[in-house]
C-alpha cells in the first residue's frame, strides 16, 4: 500500500506510445485475460481452487493451484470428483467439513483427507449446518435432512402447504345434515379418521418412520426454512398463495430464432408489485405443531413513518402493524435465519417491506415469541448491504453489522442490552468472517481513504483494528480450513481479480495468478489519479478519478468529458479493477486525442457511508448533479480544463445522471450521451426505486422532482440515447417515451441508436464498438 500522500500526487503515467484504437479497446474482453472467480480452499490449506471463463464462450474451467509452490492445473473429468466444494463449513470440533458441489453434500473428514458423498440426486441440495454433536442437516426442496456418522443421513422434517387432514371444516348446513340422517356415511368418516390416528400413533413411537408432516395450509405457499442442527425444530417462511403480484411488462423481441415478433414477460413497476408480506411458523418437528410467530413484539412495528406523506396525498393512514418479511442472505444462499449450533437459540433478520425499519430478532422456542435483539431505522431506507449476522461460539451471543453510526461497523449483541461495537470511525466494513476457533473476525475493511480495500482484523472480544494486507484493492477472502493462512481476491485498475495468498497475520504474502495476457499488459496504460474535489453545495469531499496527458502543455485548455458510473449504489473510485473497464480503456484513447477524464463517486455512491448514500433520498438528480458541476469547476481550477468545452456520458444511473445534467443545465454541457437510461422513475422497479422515491401513489412529488422527462424541455445540447431494445431492466419503453416528448417538444440536436440484440448490459463486441463509436464522434464534432 503507498503512503497516503504518495498515493494521490503525481501518480498519472505517460501513455501508451501506440495510439489506442476504438476497436481494440471495445473487442471482446478475451483479449485482456479473465479474472479469477470463485476461489476457495482445499481441505488441507496446501491448494487453491478457482474458475475462469474459457476464451471465447461462457464454460467456466476449474484450475487448482499449489499455493506454496507450483504452476495451475486445469481440472477435467474425473480429477473433479474429488476436489472439495466452495462455502465450506466445519463442525464446532474442525474434525470435520462438509459442502455442496453439483447440488450434493459431501464431507471431509480433516484429519485423514477422506471423502464422503451423502447425496447423489437431481434435487439441489443446499445450506449445511453442523450441530455441536458433531450432526449434520441440509436442505432440498422444502425438506430437510441429517446425517450422523453413526446412524448415516435421514428425512428430518417434512412440511407441506396444505390443510391438516384433521383439521375441522368450516361449517356447512348442507354437509351436517348429510351427517345426521345417514348412519353409513358418518361410520365411514369415523373408520378413515382411526386409520390415521392410529398411523400417527405408530409414527410417533417407531423411531425408523421418517416424521411426521406439518401442515401449514392450503393457502400458502412456502418461501423458505430453517432447520435446527439438533432437528428438533424448524422455523418456516411462508405468503399468501395466488397473490396477485401486480401487471407485469410485455417486452417485444424482433430478432428472434423463430424469425417471428416474439414477447418477453417482465417485471412490474414501482408501486405495482409490492413485495408480499410473509409470515414465520415455529415447527415442532417431533410431533408436527406449527405455531405462528408474531411480530408485535417487535419495536416501532406499528409505527407509520410514511403517515404524514399518505395524509398529503390523501391514502386512508395504515391500520394495525407494517407488513414485513424474512430478508434473503446477503450471498443469496437462504433466508437470513440463523439457527446456533447446539440448536437452542434462533435468529431472523425481518425488514419492513416500506424498508424504514431491520429488525434481528430471536425466538423464545418455548412461547414462540420473538424477541427484538437488534433494531434499525433509517428515515431514509435501510442499505440492501451490510446485513450480515450470526452466532459467537457460546451460542448465545450475536454477531453483526449496522449502520445505526452512519458507517457499516461490527457489533457484538449479548442476551440483554444494547449491541457494542467491536470497530468504529468513517470507514466501513464488510464481508466478515469469525476464525475457526472463534478467537478473531477478518473483514474488509477502506480505513487509508474511501477506495482503498484491505483484509481487516480485529479481537472478537475487542481491541485494536489491524490491516492485515497492503494490496489496496482487496475484493475478498477466505480463511483455510484452519485459520492459519488467508486467499485473497485482489486487483488493480489494469489488473482483473487475481489470487494472492498469506499467513493469517499477513505475513509470506504470495501472488498466486496473473490472467493477463501479454498483449494488454504491455500498454502503458493511464494510472488514474485519485483526487478530491471540494464541494461547494456542502458535501464535503467529492472522490473522484482523474485522467490526463503526462504534461499539460503551458497555456492549453484542454476538452473536458465527465463519466457517470451506473447503479447509483456503486462505487467506481477505487484501487480496485472497475466495474467499467471497457470505459476506461475509452478514457485512455481520449486522453491520447487531446481530452481530460474526470470520473466522481457522487452523492448516493457505495463506500463512504449512510449520509452520503442517502443524500438522493426523495431528490434523485440534484445533489449528484451539483457534484458533477462542482467537479467542472475543480478541473477547469486545477488541469486547465475548458469550461466551454465539457462533455458528459454514462450508462444506467449515468444515462439518467446525463440526461439530467443537459435538461437542468442547459450550455454547461455542450454534449452527453445517455445510454440504458431512465427516464421516468415510475418505471422503474419496486425494490430499488421505492428504497428511494418511496412510491408515486404516496409520493408524487418525489417522482416528478426526480424523472428527467419533465425537464425534457431544458435541451438545447446536443444529445446520444443509446439503449439495447431487449434491456429488461431499464425498459427499452423508457428512451421511446423520451423519443417522443423531445419530438412533441421539437428539439433537434438529438438522436437515439436502439440496440435490437443487446439487454441492460451489452454482450456483443459490435455492439460495443458502434455505441462507443457514435459517443467518441458526439464528443469529436462538439467538443473540438
Amino acid at each position: 500500500m503507498l503512503p497516503f500522500t504518495a498515493a494521490f500526487a503525481g501518480n498519472v503515467h505517460a501513455q501508451s506510445p501506440q495510439p489506442l484504437t476504438l476497436a481494440q479497446v471495445m473487442a471482446d474482453p478475451d483479449w485482456i485475460g479473465a479474472g479469477v472467480e470463485n476461489a476457495w480452499w482445499s481441505w488441507d490449506g496446501k491448494h487453491a481452487y478457482y474458475t475462469l471463463k474459457r476464451d471465447g464462450g461462457n464454460i467456466r474451467d476449474t484450475f487448482s493451484q499449489a499455493v506454496d509452490a507450483g504452476a495451475a492445473t486445469r481440472l477435467d473429468g474425473a480429477a473433479l470428483a474429488g476436489i472439495d466444494g466452495a462455502r465450506q463449513v466445519l463442525d464446532p470440533q474442525r474434525a470435520r467439513m462438509a459442502f455442496v458441489r453439483n447440488g450434493d453434500i459431501f464431507v471431509r473428514d480433516l484429519s485423514t483427507g477422506a471423502l464422503q458423498q451423502l447425496t447423489r440426486t437431481d434435487a439441489a441440495e443446499s445450506r449445511p449446518q453442523w450441530s455441536s454433536e458433531g450432526a449434520l442437516v441440509w436442505r432440498a426442496g422444502n425438506d430437510w435432512f441429517r446425517w450422523t456418522a453413526a446412524g448415516g443421513a435421514a428425512q428430518a422434517s417434512l412440511l407441506k402447504a396444505e390443510d391438516s387432514p384433521d383439521k375441522k371444516p368450516k361449517a356447512d348446513d348442507l354437509r351436517d345434515r348429510q351427517f345426521d340422517m345417514l348412519r353409513t356415511l358418518r361410520d365411514d368418516r369415523a373408520r378413515r379418521d382411526a386409520v390415521r390416528e392410529q398411523d400417527e400413533q405408530w409414527r410417533r413411537a417407531d423411531p425408523t418412520r421418517a416424521p411426521a408432516p406439518a401442515y401449514l395450509g392450503k393457502d400458502v405457499e412456502i418461501v423458505d426454512s430453517a432447520l435446527s442442527p439438533d432437528g428438533r425444530w424448524l422455523v418456516a417462511v411462508t405468503q399468501a398463495k395466488d397473490a396477485d403480484g401486480g401487471q407485469a411488462g410485455k417486452m417485444p423481441k424482433y430478432v428472434t430464432d423463430s424469425g417471428y415478433e416474439e414477447f418477453e414477460e417482465v417485471r412490474t413497476r414501482v408501486g405495482h408489485d409490492a413485495p408480499l408480506p410473509q409470515k414465520v411458523w415455529l415447527v415442532d418437528v417431533a410431533n408436527a405443531g406449527v405455531r405462528e410467530l408474531k411480530y408485535d413484539t417487535l419495536p416501532g412495528i406499528a409505527d407509520d413513518p410514511l403517515a404524514a406523506l399518505r395524509k398529503a396525498a390523501g391514502k386512508d393512514a395504515l391500520k394495525g402493524n407494517r407488513d414485513v418479511r424474512i430478508e434473503t442472505d446477503g450471498d443469496g444462499s437462504g433466508p437470513a435465519i440463523h439457527w446456533s449450533s447446539d440448536g437452542r437459540n434462533v435468529a431472523l433478520l425481518v425488514r419492513a417491506v416500506d424498508n424504514k425499519d431491520r429488525w434481528i430478532a430471536t425466538v423464545d422456542l418455548a412461547s414462540a415469541e420473538l424477541q427484538s435483539r437488534h433494531r434499525l431505522h433509517d428515515d431514509a431506507w435501510i442499505n440492501w448491504n451490510y446485513n450480515d449476522f450470526g452466532w459467537m461460539p457460546d451460542n448465545r451471543t450475536l454477531w453483526l453489522l449496522s449502520e445505526q453510526s452512519g458507517y457499516s461497523h461490527l457489533y457484538l449483541a449479548g442476551d440483554g442490552g444494547k449491541a457494542s461495537a467491536l470497530t468504529s470511525g468513517k470507514w466501513e466494513v464488510s464481508q466478515p468472517a469469525l476464525s475457526p476457533d472463534g478467537r478473531t473476525f477478518y473483514f474488509t475493511c477502506n480505513r487509508n481513504w474511501p477506495g482503498d480495500y484491505e483484509v481487516c482484523a480485529v479481537p472478537a472480544t475487542g481491541g485494536e483494528v489491524r490491516e492485515v494486507t497492503a494490496l489496496d484493492g482487496v475484493e475478498g477472502f477466505q480463511l483455510s480450513p484452519r485459520g492459519d493462512r488467508l486467499l485473497v481476491a485482489h486487483s488493480t485498475s489494469y489488473v482483473p481479480i487475481q489470487l494472492a495468498v498469506a499467513n493469517a497475520d499477513g505475513s509470506g504474502l504470495r501472488e498466486l495468478t496473473d490472467t493477463r495476457k501479454p498483449g494488454f499488459k504491455a500498454i502503458d496504460w493511464i494510472e488514474p489519479e485519485y483526487v478530491q474535489v471540494p464541494s461547494k453545495h456542502g458535501a464535503g469531499t467529492i472522490w473522484g478519478k482523474y485522467y490526463g496527458p503526462k504534461q499539460l502543455e503551458p497555456g492549453r485548455e484542454y476538452p473536458v468529458v465527465m463519466f457517470v458510473h451506473g447503479a447509483g449504489y456503486l462505487q467506481n473510485v477505487s484501487a480496485r479493477y472497475p466495474n467499467y473497464f471497457r470505459e476506461q480503456m475509452f478514457h485512455n484513447l481520449l486522453v491520447q486525442q487531446g481530452y481530460l477524464v474526470l470520473d466522481l463517486d457522487y452523492r448516493a455512491s457505495e463506500g463512504y457511508g449512510r449520509g452520503w448514500r442517502t443524500a438522493i433520498y426523495r431528490n434523485m438528480g440534484t445533489p449528484e448533479l451539483e457534484d458533477y458541476l462542482d467537479g467542472l469547476d475543480w478541473i477547469v481550477a486545477n488541469r486547465q480544463g475548458d469550461r466551454d468545452r465539457a462533455g458528459i456520458y454514462g450508462g444506467s444511473y449515468g444515462g439518467f445522471m446525463a440526461f439530467m445534467a443537459l435538461f437542468k443545465q442547459p450550455g454547461v454541457f455542450k454534449a452527453g450521451a445517455a445510454l440504458r437510461p431512465v427516464s421516468d422513475w415510475s418505471q422503474y422497479n419496486h425494490e430499488y426505486t421505492s428504497n428511494i422515491l418511496n412510491t408515486p401513489d404516496i409520493d408524487p412529488e418525489a417522482y416528478k422532482r426526480s424523472s428527467p422527462i419533465g425537464y425534457a424541455d431544458g435541451l438545447q445540447d446536443s444529445l446520444l440515447i443509446a439503449h439495447g431494445m431487449i434491456d429488461d431492466n431499464v425498459f427499452f419503453k423508457d428512451s421511446v417515451m423520451m423519443t417522443q416528448r423531445l419530438i412533441e417538444l421539437r428539439k433537434d440536436k438529438w438522436e437515439i441508436a436502439p440496440y435490437p440484440m443487446e439487454r441492460h448490459g451489452f454482450v456483443h463486441p459490435d455492439a460495443w464498438y458502434d455505441e462507443y463509436r457514435r459517443i467518441h464522434e458526439l464528443f469529436e464534432h462538439t467538443l473540438k
